[in-house]
C-alpha cells in the first residue's frame, strides 16, 4: 500500500516532498523550494505524519533512496535527497536546471 501510495505521488513531473510539518530539515527543504516560480499543480508537499502506514513509507524510501528520513524530495521522480541536498544543489545553481529540465519553472 506504501509502496502504490509513493509510486502514485511521485509519477510525472513535478516536484513532491513526503516531509512531517515540525522536522527542520523539512522546513528548509519547502524554503528553498519557495524561491523558485514553480507552475500551478507542479508542487506538492504529503505530509506523511500521522498516517497508518507512515512506518512502511518510510521503510520503503530506504529501499528506494537509501534514506528513510524526511523530509524526500523528489523531482520528476528521481530522489534528490533531503534538505540538506535540495540546499546544496540551490547553492550551486543545479536545483534552477533540474526544476527546468521537468518543466516546472513559469
Amino acid at each position: 500500500m506504501a509502496q502504490q501510495f509513493v509510486q502514485a505521488k511521485i509519477k510525472g513531473d513535478k516536484v513532491v516532498l513526503f516531509i512531517k510539518p515540525t522536522c527542520s530539515y523539512c522546513i528548509v527543504a519547502k524554503e528553498v523550494l519557495s524561491k523558485y516560480k514553480l507552475k500551478p499543480g507542479r508542487l506538492e508537499c504529503v505530509d506523511i505524519t500521522g498516517r497508518s502506514d507512515m512506518g512502511s513509507m518510510q521503510d520503503y524510501f530506504q529501499e528506494l533512496t537509501g534514506a528513510r528520513t524526511v523530509p524526500r524530495v523528489f523531482i520528476g521522480e528521481e530522489c534528490v535527497g533531503g534538505g540538506s541536498e535540495v540546499e546544496a544543489l540551490h547553492k550551486s545553481g543545479k536545483l534552477e536546471g533540474m526544476l527546468q529540465s521537468i518543466g516546472a519553472l513559469q
